[in-house]
């Protein structure tokens, strides 16, 4: 479950991108983010780009969206 706080980092391995959820109401498309060391660069993210989990269902790492790093 998304919520505000949570850290997502990158799920490609060759970018270092991590991001903190600042603003999400249930059943929205989006969820503002901002950078998660610096707080700044303020977006949204499509909310099916954030994953709990590294590997898919089949068992293969993810390499688009954001995975949950810490809550």
């Amino acid at each position: 479950m998304i919520q505000p706080d949570q850290i997502y980092r990158n799920c490609d391995p060759r970018d270092s991108i991590r991001i903190r959820i600042v603003r999400y109401t249930p059943g929205d498309a989006r969820a503002h983010v901002v950078d998660a060391v610096t707080g700044k660069r303020h977006r949204q993210i499509l909310v099916n780009a954030l994953h709990e989990t590294a590997t898919t269902r089949a068992g293969t790492p993810r390499r688009t969206g954001y995975v949950l790093e810490a809550s």
